[in-house]
């Protein structure tokens, strides 16, 4: 980021389209509004250090990391503020149907980010399972260029500065008694051990281990010196400060309490936290009891696919069987990699049927990084590549992992990533806007369209479906009871393990999850809902003209929007008769 961009940003100048009230020519709504959101997002970016390509497309690889001190949050927050104004100034009846989306996606995602600024969410800046120390390198690969490389070694000189605004942050948290509670906080040190060392062996180092013929060889041992000195001045200490920070300090002084709402100002944290991960206005009441009448309708699904396994024994033993016998669990990582990439292939062979609009971009499926697998989560999918955790084999049952798979990979969040990607006339800022309640939706959506596609092969499978499907029910039983209704860890854990098939492992760091991550878990069932609903109501309106591909068209080519947005387009798909807003050959919308 420029001195001089930060220098107006600290200013609260932020001039910009904010600072000009004054409109001569008279622009209309429209023109606005995207002077607006594209001036903002490229303040934004320019923020976070991130730098514009030859093709205008900006990129995470610039020199810089961003400052996350206390000053630049302030500043952010005055920049927000006075967007938001601005925003609230252009008349929205005036705009054109595909900008009065842009208004709402646009108004939704800044809402949000001044929220976090105004309850300090940065002084807790990391969770159970996702933490601002990793991912500085990248996981496998190196940079294309040799320009690239002297970017990366800039920012691993700034790893210094940038932990310790970090943790300047943690501490003015930790002093007012917002933090990541301490059971929660316990283990997640071990993330960071493999970065203390000033070696070849950091995962720092891996770009250097795959750096392009292209870059002449003299070149590349001149950039190989300069990282290693990188690593070994300034980087390894910063992260054998951040250790023993995290350890003698954040560890012994993180709050005991496990609520959101036992944080300063909780009742109100708690709340924006729900708005921001689902972008719908329920109270933590509401979301409970719609999670008490999903997961007690789920459970009488589950008892009928229980009975056609044969097993004759009670819910519990059932429970107990899948847990426990070994024909249900992989033997090898490559067999549960295998099985992964088996369910994803077969997918494809469905996908012509169920959309119209096939993106060309591709995945791969990795396992997660070692040093992370242990508290990660079963999977996760993203536009490159599907992580799917190979750690603990007897906590990673096959009969849930197609489900997963439909949900991380195919045609879950990769594809709907990829989809993303090629979407046509969509300003950037919406490229890269997501929220949970449509994303995760729309994955868990995706993992019911698989009894559509026909690709759960057993009983074993569709009940592991069902599992996880309760599971997303008791998540919002499980994060109001959590953080509004005083739950403790364990009872958590008890209610996940009543109603669900998980692993015990699986249990454990999902709550651990919930409970440092306020809201999060409840955008998956009511994004899932909100579809399901949309659909059962296009069928029985639409009836033999329903056509699946253009009810996912439709949604796909929307983009992530928040869930009231989603609702009123697929409301518009009805009353319009059904038809796919999408060219099947170009993914221009019509």
């Amino acid at each position: 980021m420029s001195n001089a961009i930060r220098q107006l940003a600290l200013a609260g100048v932020a001039s910009l389209v904010l600072s000009a009230p004054a409109w001569a020519d008279a622009p209309s709504a429209d023109q606005r509004l995207r002077t607006l959101y594209d001036s903002e997002w490229s303040w934004r970016q320019a923020e976070l250090g991130h730098v514009q390509d030859k093709h205008g497309h900006w990129s995470e690889t610039g020199a810089h990391l961003p400052h996350v001190d206390a000053a630049t949050q302030a500043a952010h927050l005055a920049y927000w503020t006075k967007a938001l104004a601005e925003l609230n100034s252009i008349q929205v009846d005036q705009l054109s149907p595909e900008e009065k989306i842009n208004a709402a996606v646009f108004r939704e995602s800044v809402e949000t980010l001044a929220s976090n600024v105004k309850f300090k969410t940065y002084e807790a800046p990391f969770n159970a399972d996702t933490f601002f120390w990793t991912g500085l390198s990248p996981r496998s690969g190196g940079f294309p260029t040799a320009q690239a490389y002297r970017d990366y070694i800039s920012r691993l000189r700034e790893i210094p500065r940038y932990f310790d605004e970090q943790t300047a942050n943690m501490r003015a948290g930790l002093k007012r008694g917002f933090s990541i509670p301490r059971v929660v906080v316990t283990g997640r040190d071990k993330t960071i051990e493999p970065y203390v060392v000033a070696s070849t062996d950091s995962p720092l180092h891996t770009p250097f281990n795959a750096m392009p013929a292209s870059i002449p060889a003299a070149e590349q041992a001149q950039l190989k010196a300069e990282g290693e000195a990188a690593i070994r001045e300034a980087a390894a200490p910063a992260y054998a400060k951040l250790l023993a920070f995290i350890r003698d300090d954040y560890m012994q002084h993180a709050r005991t309490t496990l609520a959101g709402e036992a944080e300063p100002d909780g009742k109100a944290f708690y709340r924006a936290q729900i708005k921001a991960f689902t972008t719908l206005d329920l109270s933590p009441d509401e979301i409970h009891q719609i999670g008490l009448k999903e997961v007690e309708r789920i459970s009488a699904e589950m008892e009928a696919v229980k009975a056609k396994t044969g097993f004759k024994g009670s819910m519990p033993q059932f429970l107990v069987f899948l847990r426990t016998d070994p024909q249900f669990y992989p033997k090898t990582p490559h067999e549960l990699l295998a099985f992964t990439a088996y369910v994803a292939k077969r997918v494809d062979g469905k996908l012509a049927a169920n959309f119209g609009f096939l993106p060309r971009r591709r995945f791969t499926i990795l396992p997660v990084p070692p040093e992370l697998a242990p508290i990660y989560t079963g999977g996760r999918g993203g536009l490159d590549s599907c992580l799917m955790n190979t750690y603990d084999l007897p906590s990673r049952p096959l009969y849930t992992l197609t489900a997963l798979t439909l949900h991380e990979c195919n045609p879950g969040h990769s594809f709907q990533a990829a989809v993303a990607t090629e979407a046509r006339d969509r300003p950037d800022f919406r490229k890269q806007t997501g929220f949970s309640g449509y994303g995760e939706g729309w994955a868990l959506y995706m993992e019911w369209l698989g009894t559509k596609m026909g690709v759960y092969d057993t009983p074993y499978e569709d009940f592991g479906r069902l599992s996880y499907e309760i599971w997303r029910a008791c998540r919002l039983v499980i994060d109001t009871g959590i953080h509004h209704e005083g739950w403790s860890r364990e009872k958590a854990q008890q209610y996940l393990r009543d109603h669900t098939a998980l692993s015990e492992h699986e249990i454990e760091t999902e709550v651990d999850r919930y409970i440092a991550w306020p809201g999060q878990a409840l955008a998956y069932k009511l994004g899932e809902m909100t579809i399901r609903q949309a659909r059962a109501d296009a069928e029985q309106k639409l009836g033999p003209k329903f056509d699946p591909r253009a009810f996912h068209d439709t949604i796909l080519s929307l983009g992530s929007v928040p869930l009231p947005v989603l609702k009123a387009r697929l409301d518009q798909f009805i009353a319009e008769g059904g038809d796919d807003p999408v060219d099947p050959n170009t993914g221009a919308v019509h």
